[in-house]
């Protein structure tokens, strides 16, 4: 179609590490390479909520669900584009597979291999990208739109991409049907100030942490950031049974997603305002006092989202509405059935993605 730019799947420097079915030696060191999990307490969040009856959209590159750690993770899902077929359970690239092993990565025996923030959470796959290229905006907005008419309560855009009107109608159809539209804002160098569509109002945008918790030099900044989370050196799952470490706001954004689905899980009376509202609300401050540009409202805090008692109201997220009153410490009745998070990890013109292999 005239006019639409190709879409590049960006925002995640990576290295591609180990073989298929390493050996449980590999495995180990997997898990405990997974520096984030400790940071954010996420042993401690588990035990509180694992996502269980959560079901995360990830309109991708697919995601290969022959990887141990995604066995029986993975629900059939669908494929948009030219020539469009399959369910989505087919990976040639990797990104969307590491973006599921960090939301739902289910650990392999022994506490070996990819743990990821929400293990009960299940993964429905929506590939809008392949091999790292082709795909359009507009693939990507039919699959946003595909993803809100299965009942998506979150969709997160892990990367950066052109500006198209129907996509931007996409994701405002989203927020309007009471969606947490969760986004990346982009890596340095391609991306200095927060991207497309990270900056829509709206949108939650996430930025990314180093080990120590400070701004990584690799993520953009902007007054529209609302979250930070960690976007370096992190391990997550890849296609054909490897593993992948990368750095990008990639990560930081599919780990965000992971943290919405635990608090869905926990609270399923909660409005999509009423999620970011508790998640801004029990951040942890870092930079400048207050909101600003590198970190928004601070590092998102698992444990504090899950636990806290959020009083009502606080300010607007970039153009999101003020979170209702909240119905009791649980966020209020409402049926256990499915809750949906769209996870779409898909980058622009603007984006980049560097692999290495090792053995």
């Amino acid at each position: 179609m005239s006019g639409i730019r190709s879409v590049v799947v960006g925002c995640l420097a990576i290295v591609v590490v180990g073989m298929s079915a390493p050996a449980p030696a590999v495995a180990d060191s997997i898990r405990d390479r997974q520096w984030h999990l400790a940071v954010l307490r996420i042993a401690q969040a588990q035990q509180l909520s694992t996502g269980a009856g959560v079901l995360v959209a990830v309109p991708d590159t697919g995601v290969d669900d022959r990887h141990g750690e995604l066995a029986g993770a993975v629900v059939p899902g669908k494929v948009f584009g030219e020539q469009a077929k399959g369910d989505g359970k087919a990976d040639t690239d990797g990104h969307g597979t590491a973006m599921a092993g960090l939301i739902a990565g289910r650990g392999l025996p022994n506490g070996a291999g990819v743990l990821g923030i929400a293990p009960k959470a299940m993964i429905l796959p929506v590939q809008t990208v392949y091999g790292g290229f082709g795909g359009s905006p507009v693939n990507l907005a039919d699959g946003i739109a595909w993803a809100t008419s299965q009942g998506a309560k979150v969709i997160c855009v892990a990367a950066v991409t052109s500006e198209y009107p129907q996509l931007r109608d996409a994701i405002a159809a989203a927020v309007n049907a009471d969606v947490v539209v969760v986004a990346g804002v982009g890596n340095t160098p391609k991306n200095r100030q927060v991207g497309f569509p990270a900056k829509l109002p709206g949108v939650v945008a996430v930025a990314g942490t180093d080990r120590d918790g400070n701004h990584a030099a690799i993520s953009a900044v902007g007054p529209e950031v609302v979250l930070a989370a960690p976007a370096v050196d992190i391990v997550s799952t890849g296609a054909f049974g490897k593993y992948e470490t990368g750095d990008g706001t990639s990560n930081s954004t599919a780990i965000v997603a992971g943290v919405v689905a635990l608090v869905r899980a926990k609270f399923p009376g909660l409005s999509a305002a009423e999620v970011v509202h508790r998640l801004t609300a029990t951040a942890t401050d870092r930079g400048k006092p207050g909101r600003d540009e590198e970190f928004g409202f601070g590092i998102v805090d698992p444990v504090a989202a899950l636990t806290a008692e959020v009083p009502a109201g606080g300010a607007q997220v970039t153009g999101v509405p003020e979170a209702g009153r909240e119905r009791g410490p649980t966020g209020g009745g409402g049926g256990v059935g499915w809750v949906v998070v769209a996870v779409v990890a898909v980058g622009g013109v603007v984006g980049w993605w560097v692999r290495r292999r090792t053995r």
